[in-house]
């Protein structure tokens, strides 16, 4: 039995693949590593069939036309095994000295017949520009070392919420969940983070044992300050998704503690897009903000408007208007650098 698939979204990722293979395959056996070459036009697709003939059994080559991230996602929670599900994208790794504590946990856990639907784990930002590394640490929100539920959760500020980098769900849960992520479109781990919460009822949080390496400060990322105002339909494409997900009636219906977090991180990936559709100085970008916003209004008032308020977005659209470039690009600035979407 497998106890843990790694999907790896991989598009002309040859220069960083060995790397994250190799950090893969350190799991053994109980890991299905599904490489799925996204319609790569380098050498990604050989270094993926090379590991696949090295490691039969673990590592399963997956090799489609080009879909985009949520597409190589989409592919992964269809063909996986395990009974974990992790993203680990190809220029991203895991760290082999915390790995055997991931994954004896994992074993301990479901020996026991408690097998949580979500572990979270610490990970770390890589930072190339600066050769610095840190480590994104959830010990002072959630409880430590135990099988928690929603209500051990407290409240948290709009800048904490979890990330895809932290997570690994348990496969049947992503399904229940009935995820299908857009193709072509960056940012969707905002849904793959998002959609499946209704479904999770507890979690197992183990700190100080970061596990994901997340590289951050690569040009030609979707995450940098100048591809996030280049991909503003994208982040736009994924928060109406979001925004028609539930309604306000379905996520209270969770009960109070599990409801609260759902509506804070719906409000969190709110205020995101907000900064999104303001970097640039463009009025036309705000008007399709403005318009999903009003959409949003006219389909679920009762939601529309408790998220309306936790983000500031009740501030006078002529109040809002003066203050678009250069000072909302100045604060920005200082919110991606301590919520690491820079």
């Amino acid at each position: 039995m497998k106890l843990l698939s790694v999907v790896v979204p991989s598009y002309n990722a040859e220069k960083f693949l060995r790397k994250n293979l190799d950090s893969l395959v350190k799991g053994g056996d109980e890991v299905e590593i599904l490489v799925v070459n996204d319609g790569s036009k380098d050498g990604t697709l050989a270094i993926a069939r090379e590991y696949e003939e090295k490691y039969p059994g673990i590592v399963i080559v997956i090799d489609q036309p080009n879909k985009g991230h949520g597409g190589g996602l989409n592919s992964g929670i269809a063909a996986a095994t395990g009974l974990y599900f992790k993203c680990v994208d190809a220029d991203d790794w895991v760290d082999e000295e915390n790995y055997p504590v991931v994954m004896n946990k994992i074993r301990e856990m479901h020996e026991a017949g408690t097998d949580p639907d979500l572990y979270l784990y610490d990970f770390i930002f890589d930072r190339v520009e600066e050769g610095t590394q840190h480590v994104e640490s959830y010990k002072h929100t959630y409880p430590h070392n135990k099988l928690f539920s929603w209500d051990e959760v407290p409240h948290m500020k709009l800048h904490e919420y979890l990330m895809m980098h932290s997570m690994i769900y348990k496969t049947s849960v992503l399904r229940e969940s009935g995820i299908v992520l857009p193709e072509h479109t960056f940012y969707v781990d905002n849904i793959y983070v998002y959609q499946p919460l209704p479904f999770v009822k507890s979690f197992y949080y183990t700190p100080n044992v970061p596990f994901y390496h997340y590289l951050v400060g690569r040009a030609d990322q979707s995450v940098n300050f100048k591809s996030m105002d280049k991909n503003f339909d994208h982040q736009m494409r994924v928060f109406r998704r979001m925004t028609e997900l539930y309604t306000m009636d379905q996520i209270q219906a969770l009960g109070k503690h599990h409801a609260r977090y759902v509506l804070h991180d719906l409000s969190s990936k709110t205020l995101l897009s907000i900064f999104f559709a303001l970097i640039g100085n463009k009025k036309e970008k705000w008007e399709v903000c403005k318009q999903i916003l009003m959409d949003w209004k006219a389909r679920d008032p009762k939601l529309y408007k408790f998220i309306r308020h936790r983000t500031w977005v009740q501030v006078p659209m002529n109040i809002i208007r003066p203050l678009r470039s250069p000072i909302i690009v100045f604060f920005y600035k200082i919110y991606a650098k301590i919520t690491g979407w820079h």
